[in-house]
């Protein structure tokens, strides 16, 4: 999903997929095993981008219909490529206006993305408009304030080297208590949080690097800096993600979780 800002933007399906879709998906998987729905729903898959979770999701959730809107034409591109999304239906769109009727939906996911959204409690509000009573609104979010994010190391390490690293418009929506608000103000009721962490394996840590510096907001960034500074930012990785007897790097993050239901009619 484009970020809603001119600092990031998500136009670049393979270079995401590489960089996020992997994280995407183990969230993902763990995300849908805590909604626990039954088959045959209608979903709406917000913000949907590549189509990381929604292929997850077409896969694996066993769904009635899945629709998708993203506001970035590249990434709906990449992702109705996805076998599992060729009858799916994706479509450019803002997740503060959504391109659907009322009660169009059994559920509404935002995966990733309400951080990315400028005004949350909007995007939140035409979730809860476009599903339909008894359904459920349900998102999940990298913990961005408390070192969730699975390049936070990066992040935080390029910063600490005098970096500007371009930041999502709203991160104090990652916090699962204003989650939880969200949700409430919304309508929503049964609200429930949930943290999910996952870790992820690289064979090694040139592997690493090679995807944080291939995505093109890091690349960016990088880029304005000396060579002198980059040396220090690949030795100060390299302590921070000691690698195995194999070579390999693994670590975790972390993500907030919320759902709600949308009441039933008296």
């Amino acid at each position: 999903m484009n970020a809603g800002t001119d600092q990031i933007r998500f136009d670049d399906g393979a270079s995401y997929e590489r960089y996020m879709g992997v994280w995407s998906q183990l969230v993902g998987a763990a995300f849908l095993e805590w909604l626990a729905l039954p088959t045959g729903r209608r979903w709406l898959d917000v913000g949907c981008g590549n189509g990381a979770f929604t292929e997850l999701l077409a896969l694996h959730g066993a769904p009635a219909a899945v629709h998708g809107v993203d506001p970035s034409a590249a990434q709906l591109a990449f992702a109705q490529k996805r076998p599992a999304l060729r009858d799916a239906d994706l479509r450019e769109g803002d997740a503060m206006a959504l391109p659907y009727p009322d009660d169009a939906f059994d559920v509404a996911v935002m995966p990733l993305v309400i951080f990315f959204v400028p005004d949350p409690a909007k995007g939140t509000a035409e979730m809860a408009r476009v599903v339909r009573a008894g359904g459920l609104v349900a998102a999940y979010a990298w913990d961005m304030h408390g070192g969730g994010f699975p390049y936070h190391v990066v992040q935080r390490e390029m910063r600490a080297l005098g970096a500007v690293v371009p930041a999502p418009p709203s991160t104090e929506a990652s916090r699962g208590e204003v989650m939880t608000a969200l949700w409430r103000d919304a309508g929503l009721t049964d609200v429930e949080l949930h943290e999910i962490t996952v870790q992820r394996t690289f064979a090694s840590f040139d592997e690493f690097w090679a995807i944080v510096v291939g995505w093109a907001a890091v690349g960016e960034t990088m880029a304005t800096m000396a060579p002198e500074a980059i040396a220090q930012l690949t030795a100060r990785l390299r302590e921070c993600l000691p690698a195995d007897d194999s070579g390999r790097v693994t670590y975790a993050a972390r993500a907030n979780a919320v759902k709600g239901w949308v009441p039933r009619a008296g």
